[in-house]
């Protein structure tokens, strides 16, 4: 068995997987991390000089011509949009600032209506024309895209079709808790994975998952949020209204075979609430898990099955 770790996008990232014969785990490193930096190149709001940060300083209106790996994601990003009914949406960066979650502190009050309307106004991935046969996306003034909700997604998958290239048939590839498995355990069976529980008083996992060939991702509201006059805001800002959630839903884990797709669900079944998000589970075929305040566990089965 290899182990391999490394950091990345503001967390960490790590790589277990059966050794192959002929396939250096220093080799299998270096491309690791130079896939890595490949992607924060694109995708990473961080580094002033990616892709994304240069599409959304421009100060006017833009047509650019996006490269594969940023066109690959937006479309799934854009896609999930439509799908979630605009639940989930890349250009959600202004509330998410005006609620002191991104690089704007809290400022300890709740916004006014009329900054709440002003962020509004630059929302709405509609906004967006997005052509995906030439890549081409005219983005208007003052919009921005932000991709962290599915970026980690797609950089496990990116890492894990590496390893399947390599030969490596049985790996579990993991960034920031985003996860992607293939095979079984180096040991056989099933790769085991736990979901972790909203409520630090309680057992540190609520459930645990087997699977052999899918990915899993999870989004909460315990981790980040903040009170005022006794109420709690949380980071998860509905693009919809504005406000960060309210609902009795804590926690939402996604398995499907693209841990792009299982990251940005994560976070779109979660903003929908808990009635809103089993239907559409229900409907599309998700495999979720969803996990309300009063610690009640709730999941829906699909394929790939979601198995204790």
């Amino acid at each position: 068995m290899v182990v391999l770790r490394g950091a990345t996008m503001g967390t960490t990232w790590s790589v277990i997987y059966q050794d192959v014969d002929g396939v250096a785990a220093e080799s299998v490193q270096g491309e690791l991390e130079a896939e890595l930096i490949a992607i924060n190149d694109v995708l990473a709001m961080y580094i002033a000089e990616s892709e994304i940060s240069r599409l959304n300083a421009a100060q006017s209106d833009v047509r650019v011509v996006l490269s594969e790996r940023f066109a690959s994601v937006l479309d799934e990003a854009l896609a999930l949009g439509r799908l979630t009914g605009g639940a989930y949406d890349v250009t959600v960066g202004p509330l998410v600032e005006l609620w002191g979650f991104g690089a704007r502190d809290f400022s300890g009050a709740v916004p006014s209506t009329e900054a709440l309307q002003g962020a509004l106004a630059r929302v709405g991935a509609d906004q967006l024309a997005w052509m995906p046969d030439t890549r081409v996306l005219e983005k208007p003034a003052g919009m921005r895209i932000d991709l962290s909700s599915i970026a980690k997604g797609y950089a496990v998958d990116r890492l894990s079709d590496l390893l399947a290239d390599r030969g490596v048939v049985n790996s579990l590839v993991e960034i920031g808790g985003e996860l992607r498995a293939r095979g079984q355990r180096p040991e056989g069976g099933p790769w085991r994975l736990a979901v972790e529980s909203p409520d630090p008083a309680q057992s540190r996992f609520v459930d645990a998952l087997s699977i052999s060939s899918a990915a899993v991702a999870t989004s909460g509201d315990y981790r980040n949020y903040f009170e005022v006059d006794g109420r709690r805001y949380s980071h998860l800002v509905d693009p919809r209204t504005g406000f960060p959630v309210t609902h009795e839903l804590v926690s939402v884990t996604v398995v499907s075979s693209s841990c792009m797709t299982a990251d940005a669900l994560a976070t779109a079944l979660i903003v929908m609430g808990l009635e809103a998000g089993m239907a559409l589970a229900e409907t599309e075929g998700i495999a979720a898990h969803f996990v309300t305040r009063d610690g009640e566990v709730l999941v829906h089965d699909a394929d790939p099955p979601l198995a204790g």
